[in-house]
């Protein structure tokens, strides 16, 4: 199960966490929980189905350990507006499809890099619904906040990874 498994959760638990050693914690937590409750495994599911979701709660749950903390603001990376409501920074066209650009590896890199610059409390809500692809409502409830709140933080966690990449590629240039 290890060896079939373990290179996909450990990429998982990497999503939720910056050091490799938290990433190896969780996954061997995740484990853990696993072989406990493998009475309650149903068959519903594929077994790694299973196994990913236990990555995902135990990532959460570190994650949730950590909010107690202060926030860290956002709003130096949220993008700035004129008067008449036009962005203050004019935004360069990116010529290539979004699809080509994805599909080379210095571009994930580079958008793995700036996800993990995000403030903690919004990288989460981030990853849950743009990488897990979890609904507003699963976000809300694995967070304990309401669905607002999540869309809110959402919104806020794209507009600054949009801010991250563009101050990223500019300096490509």
């Amino acid at each position: 199960m290890v060896r079939t498994f373990g290179g996909r959760l450990l990429a998982v638990a990497r999503r939720f966490v910056h050091k490799e050693e938290d990433a190896q914690d969780i996954v061997q937590s995740a484990y853990l929980s696993a072989f406990r409750g493998l009475e309650q495994f149903e068959g519903n599911s594929r077994l790694s189905t299973w196994l990913h979701r236990i990555v995902v709660n135990t990532a959460l749950m570190r994650i949730r350990s950590r909010l107690r903390k202060p926030e860290a603001s956002i709003y130096v990376l949220l993008p700035a507006f004129q008067g008449d409501g036009h962005h203050v920074q004019q935004f360069s066209d990116w010529n290539a499809p979004a699809d080509q650009l994805l599909e080379r590896k210095e571009t994930r890199a580079t958008v793995r890099a700036c996800i993990e610059q995000l403030p903690e409390h919004y990288r989460t809500v981030l990853l849950l619904r743009d990488i897990e692809e979890l609904s507003t409502q699963e976000v809300a409830e694995i967070l304990t906040m309401t669905p607002t709140a999540v869309k809110v933080r959402l919104h806020r966690a794209r507009q600054a990874l949009s801010t991250l990449l563009r101050r990223q590629y500019a300096a490509l240039r």
